[in-house]
């Protein structure tokens, strides 16, 4: 049975766009919030809907023929943020990838297209479904044609209306839409309507009339206002009928057959959201006909490996205890070493064994046999720092081997680490996907994954160990390439001098971990607990009754069904009641102010009081952090299990849980250094910008400074609200920030935000040509570096798409600033730590959040310390203007900041 499915795609993009707020993005920082809540939406279609044929439809552009007739229409909408018109393009691709078709056709909008197709279906009585969120499409319902509306605002369920429905929601007929349309209008299409005619009003008067022309040839029949209204505006109401008319005639060229669909393009739809990093959605990809997904294990799309004609079998030794001892001679020329791990927190992670490669001789060595005696010359080759070792992400098999009592050093190439450099836009960096990228022998599916997943069971040793070698026959033939490649990009001394050293320095930290006073955290989760009760019973005051804080659908009908306050949005579930929401309610009821700290104790509570409690290591009382060291596109570091790096301190409530990060030995102090606006300090340097430059090598505050050359006021006439938006521009120009970002983060119009980065730009016109020629730069050489080298490649600058080439154009800013000060304080950790070793002290480097570097110091190294790592810091790298760490201390890492 034939079945077709037409979607808005832009009605769904947008929804999906402010509906998924999480902050997600590609490797290259990209944003694909919007493209992940659209793909949410269609494969649960997908899944409910099993259409046999399906058309994604899209606007054109911004003119159609409705603006011949009325050339406002429309008018007032405002313009797309960039961080959603980048996103159309990789909808686009995703689409396009998984077999669906997708069309749009000049001067015509969507709903003409969908609604022309929806005739043709009809007429031929095919099972037809409209998925938008526009009532505008309820028109075409029929007998045969169902519309799924979208609840709410957000990328939540649907609600089908066919004519019952419509007859039973409204009193009207389908084409009676088009009527009540006519009347009330549309303030989003800026269709005018009659004025003073809601929906309520229009309702009453088609139930009555039954259409607008009708109702114009019976205004004797009205009364009042309303008479009058009506009168005055026959010409609007029907002009604005025609305009919510969708036309059902569009001359479409496309085929039924273009339309089938037997199933996602699997093969072409999986490299796709591997790019987008949506691989959670791999497995819900529906298989084509003829494919069953169900009967293995294999992952299809993985690349196919060779046959076993073409892929000789590996000598492979499983050592024992009788031949432990042969492998000592052995050692000094393994190249290649590689661990078998289960678990993905390198700190809790099963050692499994260890592959030792080198010589076209394959040993594995199961971690059993290292507790043996005989095993001590390995043992002794591990930990020797003379000893070099080669192999794939040495930093987490440092980990592994210290919490399974093995010592390790001497790492001299990690793949991991160089396939990062050469291109930190890279997602499949695995060792199989680096095989494919070097164009060497594809690794199977099962060389690559074993040990990951919780359903997990290790195959037999022989099994394993024949994997195990393929894996480092396979980065031995890598290391090569990439160490080519990173001497010709010029890259040696930032992987050699800087992110091989800082691999073993985070192993170091992580390793020694920071204390944490559970005792603190429960006394601290104890006041959360009291004052959340207070707000509690507070809440419940205001409501009037006792309700469930936590639900969204019965906070929603308090705030807005018996309190009375005015909805913004609605989700599946019902009214929207996420933070943006009762932030702009908060002035207008006092129970919402209430709700909003109740929520930030809450997660405080939940996330940082037994979050931090549950990760404390028994036999330390320390939380050992895992660093990311191969994972951001700005060479930004990341933490995990615990992030470290996000504890909020912005409330005092927040701040107080650092209270309970403790020196390790008694006696000692918590020092912390971090660097003063080192991002803009970049800038200055970078852009060479007189007015910048001027700021910092006077100690100027530049937000103050930019205040007065942006306003043209005095220092003293610099007020607050001044100093913030010259700080939001400041950091903005940093991030590549856009007039539509602006406008979010001060509170103002885009025209108003856009005005003021102009002002800012005719001032540090410095800032503004660096702009311009880093822009020039990257579409001449299709990358942009920091000052130590380190690359981003920027594919789109070149992108015929706008909003591509202009997201490009702003990560081609923002890189080379961002990066350089992630490289300066990866050089401070490198300095600190070989000043420490030099001078033989016993202070300890613990954490590095952002900007800044934590310590632990003994007693009668404090005063040295005070001075030793902001002097060291600020001599990270040389600037045409002063870095500046500013330090302090105290007995826990509250009071040190």
């Amino acid at each position: 049975m034939t079945k077709l499915m037409m979607i808005d795609g832009n009605n769904l993009i947008y929804r999906a766009f402010y509906g998924i707020t999480a902050p997600l993005q590609t490797a290259d920082g990209r944003p694909t919030n919007a493209v992940y809540g659209f793909m949410l939406m269609l494969l649960r279609l997908l899944q409910d809907e099993k259409p046999t044929h399906i058309l994604v439809t899209f606007d054109a552009g911004k003119v159609t023929f409705r603006h011949e007739t009325f050339s406002e229409y429309k008018a007032g909408r405002q313009k797309t943020p960039p961080e959603l018109s980048t996103q159309f393009p990789l909808l686009k691709e995703l689409i396009e990838a998984l077999g669906i078709k997708q069309y749009e056709l000049a001067n015509y909008e969507a709903d003409d297209i969908m609604g022309t197709l929806a005739r043709l279906a009809d007429e031929q009585e095919c099972e037809t479904i409209i998925v938008s969120g526009d009532q505008d499409v309820l028109q075409l319902a029929s007998a045969h044609v169902r519309i799924n509306l979208l609840k709410g605002k957000g990328v939540g369920d649907v609600l089908p209306h066919g004519p019952e429905q419509i007859m039973e929601r409204f009193g009207l007929t389908p084409l009676q839409i088009i009527d009540l349309k006519g009347l009330m209008g549309d303030s989003s299409d800026n269709i005018p309507g009659v004025p003073g005619v809601g929906e309520k009003t229009a309702l009453k008067l088609l139930h009555e009339y039954g259409s607008v022309e009708n109702l114009l040839e019976n205004t004797d029949k009205l009364k009042g206002k309303l008479k009058e209204r009506i009168e005055d505006n026959k010409e609007s109401a029907l002009l604005s009928k025609k305009l919510a008319t969708i036309f059902r005639e569009v001359p479409l060229p496309l085929e039924w057959d273009e339309l089938a669909y037997g199933g996602a393009d699997r093969e072409a739809a999986v490299p796709v959201l591997r790019q987008l990093q949506f691989n959670s959605l791999i497995e819900k990809i529906p298989y084509a006909d003829g494919e069953d997904g169900a009967e293995t294990d294999e992952d299809p799309f993985a690349e196919p490996a060779p046959k076993a004609a073409d892929r000789p079998p590996l000598d492979v030794r499983i050592a024992d205890e009788d031949t432990l001892g042969e492998l000592a001679e052995f050692l000094p020329r393994v190249s290649v070493i590689h661990a078998e791990t289960h678990g993905d927190n390198p700190h809790h992670a099963e050692l499994v064994g260890l592959m030792l490669h080198g010589e076209e001789r394959y040993d594995y060595v199961p971690f059993e046999l290292l507790k043996s005696p005989q095993a001590a010359p390995i043992l002794e080759w591990l930990e020797d720092p003379e000893a070099p070792k080669n192999g794939y992400d040495l930093h987490r098999l440092d980990l592994v081997l210290h919490w399974h009592g093995i010592a390790f050093a001497g790492a001299a190439f990690d793949s991991q680490l160089a396939a990062y450099l050469i291109d930190p836009t890279e997602t499949a960096t695995n060792v199989s996907g680096l095989a494919v990228k070097y164009e060497l022998p594809a690794l199977t599916e099962d060389d690559e994954v074993y040990g990951r997943g919780a359903k997990f069971a290790w195959p037999e040793a022989e099994t394993l160990a024949a994997h195990s070698a393929r894996k480092a026959e396979a980065i031995e033939a890598i290391i090569p390439k990439q160490r080519e490649l990173l001497e010709r990009f010029e890259m040696n001394r930032l992987f050699f001098e800087l992110e091989m050293p800082l691999s073993r320095i985070l192993a170091d930290m992580e390793k020694q971990g920071i204390a944490v006073n559970p005792e603190d955290l429960e006394k601290l989760g104890g006041e959360f607990e009291i004052e959340i009760k207070r707000l509690q019973s507070e809440i419940y005051a205001h409501a009037g009754m006792e309700f469930n804080i936590n639900s969204t659908r019965q906070l929603g009908e308090i705030l807005f069904d018996k309190l009375g306050l005015p909805a913004k949005k609605k989700t599946k579930t019902g009214y929207s009641t996420d933070a943006k929401v009762l932030e702009e309610l908060a002035p207008q009821h006092e129970i919402v102010q209430i709700i909003l700290q109740y929520r930030q104790l809450a997660k405080l509570q939940s996330t940082y009081i037994e979050g931090l409690l549950k990760e404390i290591r028994p036999e330390t009382r320390k939380v050992h952090t895992y660093y990311r060291q191969a994972l951001t596109a700005t060479g930004r570091l990341s933490s995990q299990y615990p992030n470290l790096q996000n504890i909020p301190i912005r409330l005092e409530e927040g701040r107080k849980i650092r209270k309970a990060f403790v020196p390790s030995e008694p006696g000692w102090t918590i020092l912390a250094a971090d660097y003063s606006q080192i991002e803009l300090r970049v800038l200055a340097h970078i852009s060479d910008d007189a007015g910048l430059k001027d700021a910092f090598l006077h100690d100027m505050d530049i937000h103050t400074k930019t205040a007065m050359d942006v306003f043209g006021v005095t220092r003293e006439e610099v007020d607050s609200n001044m100093r913030r938006s010259a700080k939001a521009v400041n950091f903005g120009i940093v991030y590549g920030i856009s007039d539509y970002g602006l406008s979010q983060n001060l509170g103002i119009t885009r025209a108003e935000a856009a005005n003021f980065i102009e002002q800012y730009f005719a001032v540090f016109q410095g800032v503004q040509q660096y702009m311009h020629d880093i822009v020039e730069e990257a579409k001449k050489d299709g990358f942009v570096k920091t000052m130590l080298e380190r690359r981003r490649y920027l594919p789109e600058i070149h992108a015929k798409n706008f909003a591509l080439r202009s997201f490009a154009e702003r990560t081609a800013m923002n890189t080379p600033i961002q990066g350089t000060a992630a490289d300066i304080i990866k050089l401070a950790m490198v300095q600190v730590d070989a000043v420490l070793n030099e001078r033989g002290l016993k202070s300890r480097m613990l954490l590095q959040v952002h900007d800044e570097l934590v310590f632990e110091v003994p007693e009668d190294e404090l005063e040295l310390m005070k001075t030793l790592v902001p002097e060291t810091m600020e001599g990270a790298l040389k600037l045409s203007v002063p870095l500046k760490a500013d330090v302090s201390f105290g007995a826990n890492w509250y009071e040190a900041k």
